[in-house]
């Protein structure tokens, strides 16, 4: 038993590797890009909001309280369109009998989470040295989010994984459901401030409760009346074991 533990441990590791040079190429300006693509980005955003002379819905960082969110939702989106093609682009390697459809989701989700934790330390510490952040209040509450949002992204991206096995299509219908999120994941406001039936609305998005448990860890007097840590926890434990089971199932009709 701990042999196959072992086996497959490796064998994760190594796809890790393989997806690391597929994914960065051999040169450092690859990973110099993967890395700070997205802190451009939204490095990009906050500027454009302080030119219109927008200012922070809490505290007094518009950056900060920005990058709680989109960061977030950075490494949900990534996980969740990445993991989509884990099975295609690999499907040359699972004709060893070592290597299963799992692990190829697995080794992805090593990479994004390995990625995101170095984009985080980066933009969060650029942050605090140029004077629009501070160090985090409450920082298990940010590994607990952080953990959650990529349960919550390898759930979502295993089950896309396997339906665009099915139909290739669904890469387009799935952008239809994810393009919303952004503007429903608490961005550029406070979600306890809206009207109670905006909330009954919003408060079944998981990414907003995940955003929510982020600002909490950052800010010590941040309170949210929508957060509820055990509903993005349980779906996304819900998603991954149907996700598994769906997989096992239908792994012969992939074949």
């Amino acid at each position: 038993m701990f042999y196959s533990i072992w086996l497959q441990i490796r064998v994760i590791a190594a796809l890790t590797l393989r997806e690391t040079r597929m994914t960065f190429g051999t040169s450092h300006s690859g990973y110099f890009w993967a890395v700070f693509q997205p802190i451009f980005s939204v490095s990009f955003l906050m500027t454009l909001f302080y030119l219109i002379g927008r200012q922070s819905p809490f505290g007094t960082s518009l950056a900060l309280f920005f990058a709680t969110a989109v960061l977030t939702l950075e490494l949900y989106n990534k996980l969740s369109v990445s993991l989509m093609r884990a099975f295609t682009t690999n499907k040359s390697l699972l004709s060893y009998p070592m290597i299963k459809e799992p692990d190829t989701l697995f080794a992805r989700l090593s990479l994004i989470a390995c990625t995101f934790i170095v984009i985080n330390v980066i933009f969060y510490s650029g942050l605090l040295v140029v004077g629009l952040g501070q160090l985090p209040a409450h920082p298990e509450r940010l590994i607990y989010a952080f953990l959650t949002t990529c349960l919550l992204g390898f759930g979502v991206g295993s089950i896309n994984a396997i339906l665009y096995q099915k139909n290739q299509a669904w890469q387009h219908i799935e952008k239809i459901f994810a393009r919303p999120l952004f503007f429903l994941s608490g961005v550029f406001y406070i979600p306890s401030t809206m009207p109670p039936e905006a909330i009954a609305v919003l408060k079944w998005n998981p990414l907003l409760h995940v955003v929510e448990w982020t600002r909490e860890g950052f800010y010590s007097n941040y309170r949210s009346d929508v957060l509820n840590i055990a509903y993005p926890l349980g779906l996304g434990a819900a998603l991954v074991i149907i996700a598994m089971f769906a997989e096992r199932i239908t792994r012969k009709q992939r074949v």
